[in-house]
């Protein structure tokens, strides 16, 4: 009985809560729509640069609890409108009911709701003066992304500077800042928008009058820092064509088999998966690949173990004249132990196995299972038995002369494993991927647009083959020259440049910025104990 009256006691005070902030959680979740159509598929880019105004405007007069309440239920509509795929994922190939797929979605949703809410919690503890906000806001955002993509594995899909990634005159300052500097430029942009907003509705920030001067003044930084970023992405993208035009170019093949992941794994259709893929391939040697690139695991067995189906590819290979990337589970058992892999081996014309790279970013509770001493209950949503390794991070594949980063899956959207391939002497960067987990949502496109920034970030040819599409090409400047459709057997061929000078970005990475970020951050909250420490 104390326990549910305690428990209503607290509900009645959240909803009390609630009434009270009605508006401003209206404004919270509108910001948490207007987000998720800058995504893919609905893809509306330019909606991210207003996106977060009714947020701050929400938090205008809150203290860090509301900030934090706020910017929890904007990040709370934006996660599920943006990830709602994964429900679909784990109760289609998980087999979990769908009620507790929903819940898993609800759960991972609040995960990735905390940044937000940290966000807006932030910003309503310091309190910065209007003039301030315009700064704190971007660095804060960056912080928490930098904070997200390393956290507990991480996760930064779609973070905000993805959903610029068609807008090419901007995104070119990737190359010097990465991804982070895209979505800090889109948060000043709504942060100088909000104060203009508030100076027109005669509405204060955080008890600060918001002056007309002072939002000139704001407006005048921050166009002169987007025309700078404009300016950059125009003439960066005239040099960095000219290099690739005259760097020199290989053909490059890659095969989407469009298999049906439920019969994949199926002994009855293996060979028949092997015999298509024998047959894209020769459709694209007759374009004239030199390098033919199959999916992740598109072998639906362990390449090089069976015999029988190996040779088949093997054939297949010495008939193209073509040098191959197929991707492959692979085993090994050392001391007695199976130890299991995600592979792609590079295979010469004539069948020889010239290297292979391992998986190095895992799938948690896809190709292992975190933490499974304490949750044994769980099992894993990929079909193969036993648990996934890591590989190295930064090996490369030497195809003839020249370096190829390999990148698997979701390998795609972490910056520091494409950066770690460049700096081992990639000049091509080769995303293989077998996104029919996704079925026909919008993932796998949002997959798709975050290889958009690894190409600029690095100034890298990008190749991407799945199996069930999205499949195509990026060139070093970010344009997507081809894509194929989703689930249709299709082959693509395209002359790719191999370029081999290192950007800025990826030389230092995130280092730079991130420490910038991190200190004037701390100087802000150290500013702000001291001035609000009592005295006796």
């Amino acid at each position: 009985m104390t326990f549910w009256f305690w428990f209503r006691k607290a509900m009645h005070r959240i909803w009390k809560q609630i009434q009270t902030d009605y508006r401003q959680i209206v404004l919270a979740v509108l910001s948490g729509l207007l987000l998720t159509l800058a995504f893919p598929k609905i893809d509306m880019g330019a909606v991210a640069f207003v996106a977060l105004v009714p947020l701050l405007v929400a938090i205008r007069q809150s203290n860090w609890q509301g900030g934090f309440r706020l910017g929890f239920a904007c990040g709370l509509v934006h996660n599920l409108g943006l990830i709602y795929w994964t429900a679909f994922t784990m109760s289609t190939y998980g087999h979990l009911p769908m009620a507790q797929a929903v819940l898993v979605l609800f759960l991972f949703s609040i995960y990735l709701t905390l940044y937000p809410a940290l966000f807006g919690a932030s910003l309503a503890w310091i309190r910065p003066k209007p003039l301030l906000l315009a700064v704190q806001a971007p660095l804060t955002w960056i912080a928490l992304e930098m904070l997200r993509t390393w956290l507990f594995t991480g996760f930064p899909w779609e973070l905000l500077g993805y959903s610029l990634y068609d807008h090419l005159w901007i995104i070119q300052s990737a190359d010097l800042f990465g991804v982070y500097g895209i979505s800090g430029l889109i948060v000043l942009v709504n942060g100088v928008a909000t104060l203009a907003l508030l100076n027109w509705l005669k509405k204060d920030w955080q008890g600060y009058t918001v002056s007309k001067p002072l939002v000139k003044l704001s407006a005048a930084a921050m166009g002169t820092l987007l025309l700078c970023a404009i300016g950059y992405g125009m003439i960066r993208i005239r040099t960095v064509d000219r290099a690739a035009a005259a760097a020199p170019h290989k053909t490059i093949g890659v095969v989407q088999g469009n298999i049906d992941q439920a019969r994949k794994w199926d002994p009855r259709f293996q060979m028949l998966t092997t015999v298509k893929y024998r047959q894209l391939s020769l459709e694209a040697a007759a374009d004239q690949a030199e390098l033919i690139i199959w999916p992740e695991t598109a072998t639906p067995f362990y390449f090089l173990e069976d015999p029988i189906l190996t040779n088949m590819v093997l054939e297949g290979i010495r008939a193209t004249h073509a040098y191959f990337i197929i991707g492959s589970p692979t085993v090994a058992s050392p001391d007695d132990r199976l130890i299991y892999h995600n592979s792609a081996f590079l295979m010469s014309p004539d069948g020889r196995s010239l290297g292979k790279y391992d998986k190095v970013h895992l799938v948690p509770f896809g190709e292992y299972v975190p933490l499974k001493r304490w949750l044994p209950f769980i099992k894993k949503m990929v079909a193969q038995v036993g648990d996934f390794r890591p590989g190295r991070k930064g090996s490369t594949l030497k195809w003839e002369d020249r370096g190829v980063g390999m990148l698997i899956c979701y390998e795609i959207i972490f910056p520091g494993l494409s950066r770690s391939m460049v700096q081992n002497g990639a000049e091509l960067l080769v995303n293989i991927t077998n996104d029919a987990w996704f079925g026909r949502t919008s993932a796998a496109y949002q997959h798709f647009s975050m290889a958009v920034l690894r190409a600029v970030e690095n100034r890298r040819a990008v190749a991407r083959a799945a199996n069930t599409g999205i499949s195509g090409f990026i060139d070093p400047c970010g344009r997507i020259s081809q894509a194929t459709a989703l689930y249709h057997q299709a082959t693509a061929t395209a002359p790719v440049a191999m370029l081999k000078f290192l950007t800025r970005y990826s030389c230092w990475g995130d280092w730079p910025l991130g420490l910038a970020t991190f200190s004037f951050l701390a100087a802000l909250m150290v500013r702000h104990v001291i001035r609000n420490r009592p005295f006796r």
